[in-house]
């Protein structure tokens, strides 16, 4: 008998891959954490049955949500992380030598347990020196800190269940405190394909345009997310995405990277006329 992972996208849409077998089933104090492995897909995770990250294509959102702010910053010293779980995002931080502090919050540190003994491919970077983590609430965190950061990485989960506070102009207006003076957030934006995603895709970018006076989205094609187009937002004290671009220096570094070059950095950002539009309605 076939075994699958069924994801609905909407009502009427569902995802499927074909599983070899069942690795990981196990309930936290927030959610339920599944880990599967796949021919096509390798492992993967899921929470509360919602696609988090497979080992085939995790690289595009990990490399597309560090080294596009990098690359308009390359002298971010303290980074805070909130949520990443699976230890993708640390990953791609820990390759500059530049950045002396990584402030890593995770409200739960099962997921974070669960990724080091299943996929090692991301969770391979907690151990670096400067990676201090803290297993609490983001939104409670950020409230104490004032001035303090270079890039802010907003790694959250769908905006219900333990990552629902993460969405709130609360907390985007406190990420904003945060942050030093040329400081920037970074954020996953959700889908502008499927109506119900779409519209939290809106009401995020809605709060944080209400913050942040550089406020743009860009996009990656990851296949195993809701209809494969997916958006980041930035959002900035004083850089923008594009023209403050520092494609030589941050190509000089020499980063291998899969998916993200400073030629995508900039198409990134050339959004399709239908979420320009959504866009424009909210801003």
């Amino acid at each position: 008998m076939d075994l699958w992972y069924n994801e609905a996208h909407t009502q009427s849409v569902k995802f499927a891959i074909k599983v070899d077998k069942q690795l990981y089933s196990g309930e936290s104090e927030f959610q339920r954490i599944d880990v599967f492995e796949s021919e096509e897909f390798g492992r993967f995770l899921t929470l509360d049955g919602y696609m988090m990250l497979t080992e085939r294509d995790e690289f595009i959102y990990h490399e597309m949500i560090v080294h596009v702010p990098m690359a308009v910053h390359p002298d971010v010293r303290k980074v805070l992380v909130i949520g990443a779980g699976d230890g993708g995002a640390i990953r791609e931080l820990t390759r500059y030598a530049t950045i002396e502090s990584i402030d890593f919050v995770e409200i739960d540190e099962m997921v974070v347990e669960v990724c080091k003994k299943f996929l090692p491919q991301t969770a391979c970077a907690f151990e670096d020196p400067r990676v201090h983590p803290y297993y609490q609430d983001g939104l409670k965190f950020i409230r104490k800190h004032v001035n303090e950061y270079d890039l802010i990485i907003v790694d959250s989960t769908d905006p219900f269940g333990p990552g629902e506070g993460l969405f709130t102009k609360e907390f985007y207006g406190n990420c904003f405190k945060a942050l030093k003076e040329d400081g920037i957030m970074v954020n996953q934006h959700e889908s502008p394909f499927y109506s119900e995603d779409a519209i939290a895709m809106k009401r995020a970018h809605k709060r944080i345009v209400e913050s942040f006076a550089i406020s743009r989205v860009y996009q990656a094609h990851i296949p195993t997310y809701p209809s494969g187009h997916w958006l980041f937002g930035f959002a900035s004290k004083k850089y923008h995405p594009v023209k403050d671009l520092k494609a030589d220096k941050w190509n000089a570094l020499g980063l291998k990277t899969d998916y993200y070059n400073t030629n995508l950095h900039k198409g990134a950002f050339c959004l399709p006329n239908y979420v320009q539009e959504m866009l424009r309605d909210v801003e």
